[in-house]
């Protein structure tokens, strides 16, 4: 199966574009207002508007009003929402979209049993754990703690970078891999070539 690619943390159209064209999959807009990626809902709609077909829409909320996430989603569009905070299960299935839940990979996180919690999830995201930040360290985590019996579709995140998403790849063999600080000229603002050289490096590792 063909490894799913998300490019997180897009503020401007012309880096949405950027990542289509090297062959992202998936773009992220980030709704979290401490975040130097947070956009408002004018720029994610205008952001939306400019995608071309196929290229799914992920909207990142970390413990986020249920009025808010509806307004998001009705005004920009989105395809899918992205829960990174503490929201539970039941929270996350009331939005009347496809959803994927973050889980921090805390020292001591079962990940079976969380999964379980999570089960109507399409996917669970792992991202590296630093307190006090729901996301965005640019840190990698121990990759081996993920086990390969896992059921649900697993999109790997945290400190990816073109010159280890191959590596992740071939160790982890997840679903999707997602990037945001790795593929960065300043925080909110993509390289594009950056972007390319991740994108061909994921797609090269998935058939090694």
């Amino acid at each position: 199966m063909a490894i799913r690619i998300k490019i997180c943390g897009i503020t401007r159209s012309e880096d949405a574009l950027a990542a289509v064209t090297a062959g992202a999959d998936a773009i992220g807009l980030v709704f979290y207002p401490p975040s130097p990626r947070n956009v408002s809902i004018d720029q994610a709609a205008t952001i939306a508007a400019d995608l071309p077909p196929f290229v799914t829409t992920v909207g990142l909320f970390v413990n986020a009003e249920a009025d808010w996430i509806s307004q998001v989603v009705r005004e920009v569009g989105i395809d899918l929402i992205q829960f990174h905070g503490d929201e539970c299960a039941d929270y996350c299935s009331s939005h009347d979209r496809p959803w994927i839940r973050a889980l921090r990979m805390k020292e001591g996180l079962n990940l079976g049993e969380q999964m379980a919690v999570f089960a109507n999830a399409r996917g669970v995201l792992l991202d590296a754990y630093r307190p006090g930040i729901p996301g965005g360290t640019g840190e990698t985590f121990d990759w081996s703690r993920i086990p390969a019996t896992l059921t649900q579709p697993i999109i790997l995140a945290g400190g990816l970078r073109p010159d280890n998403v191959a590596d992740a790849v071939r160790q982890v063999k997840p679903y999707a891999v997602d990037v945001s600080g790795g593929v960065e000229s300043s925080p909110g603002i993509k390289d594009a070539d950056k972007i390319h050289r991740f994108v061909a490096q994921a797609r090269q590792a998935n058939f090694q």
